[in-house]
């Protein structure tokens, strides 16, 4: 007899549904995160049972027990759920068996599942991202502390140099001590920078697929290692357009009748794919390539929507590189 297994998950809890083939609910419990709790509720079903989880915060460790387990793990996409999203009445217990359900009758909207060798590079990557982040809201935050009282150098204040004409100005107290104490921390933030940049140099040299991709203008080592961990599989879509989609870099269509609206783009899918590709359009606007269209819609629609087409440009080329790279062919 099948069975089909649906997980409602939560940071601390997670509420485990199992349904037979009939669609009959055979269990339905509320156990605390963690293997032995789990399998508590599903280790005696057999090897292979499909079970659906929805792309919820901290899903990883599930994959990883499902796999480890021998189930077959389903990853749901939570905005295309629209069974558990409009359903009337709402819980964990009900959110739960309708996953189960969706599942035994094969209408649950997936998303991939990458292997753990890409999320573990997807995860050095974002570390990486946010480490630098986290340096540059402390620099601002100098910068800020030195406009304050009216100084302000256009060299910089990073390079030694720097460091000495930051420690030559006489300042309040407080404000010495805030610029010391960010000075400390970006200080700190360096090492572990310097050190996963070196590992990203060095996973890049064994990644083919990135020397393709720094032929596009903008895009440097980095981009190119985010590109290739989100986005995975690249057979996984059929055009370039399908993967501008995914990317949440397609604008929004809401049609009545005859009346059709095209907004904003959608800004599903991977935030990082559209960060990364909206950093490269900043330079790459400026190539020959794309400088005559950036102009050309910036004077229309403005900046804004200018970077964000060169930005899917970018990415309707990447696809066709990486779809070249992934069939031997040569890079376009």
């Amino acid at each position: 007899m099948s069975v089909y297994v649906g997980i409602d998950v939560h940071r601390k809890r997670s509420q485990v549904a199992v349904v037979d083939q009939a669609g009959e609910v055979l269990a339905n419990r509320n156990v605390p995160n963690g293997v032995q709790p789990i399998l508590g509720v599903i280790g005696g079903l057999p090897a292979g049972t499909p079970a659906a989880f929805e792309a919820a915060f901290g899903w990883g460790w599930l994959v990883e027990l499902l796999e480890d387990y021998g189930f077959d793990p389903h990853l749901v996409h939570p905005l295309q759920c629209k069974a558990i999203a409009s359903a009337r009445l709402k819980n964990d217990k009900v959110d739960a068996a309708i996953l189960a359900q969706l599942l035994r009758a094969d209408l649950l909207p997936e998303a991939w599942i990458a292997p753990p060798p890409v999320r573990q590079l997807r995860a050095m990557l974002r570390h990486r991202a946010q480490l630098v982040r986290l340096r540059t809201l402390l620099r601002n935050r100098i910068h800020a502390v030195l406009a304050d009282h009216g100084h302000g150098r256009p060299q910089g204040c990073w390079s030694g140099p720097g460091r000495e004409w930051l420690a030559s100005l006489e300042l309040p107290a407080v404000s010495r001590e805030v610029i010391d104490d960010g000075l400390a921390l970006i200080d700190a933030l360096q090492l572990p920078i310097d050190r996963l940049d070196w590992q990203v140099r060095q996973r890049a040299r064994s990644e083919p697929a990135v020397k393709a991709l720094t032929q596009l203008p903008g895009v440097g080592v980095f981009t190119a290692l985010v590109l290739l961990a989100e986005i995975g599989d690249i057979t996984r879509f059929g055009s370039a357009r399908k993967l501008a989609a995914w990317a949440g870099l397609t604008p929004t269509v809401r049609g009545s009748d005859r009346t059709v609206r095209h907004g904003h783009i959608s800004k599903q899918g991977s935030v990082w794919v559209r960060w990364v590709l909206c950093e490269a359009a900043q330079t790459a606007k400026r190539h020959p390539d794309f400088a005559a269209t950036y102009q050309a819609i910036a004077r229309r629609r403005g900046s804004k929507i200018a970077t964000t087409a060169i930005a899917r440009k970018l990415l309707t080329r990447a696809y066709h590189l990486l779809t070249d790279a992934s069939s031997g062919g040569a890079p376009s």
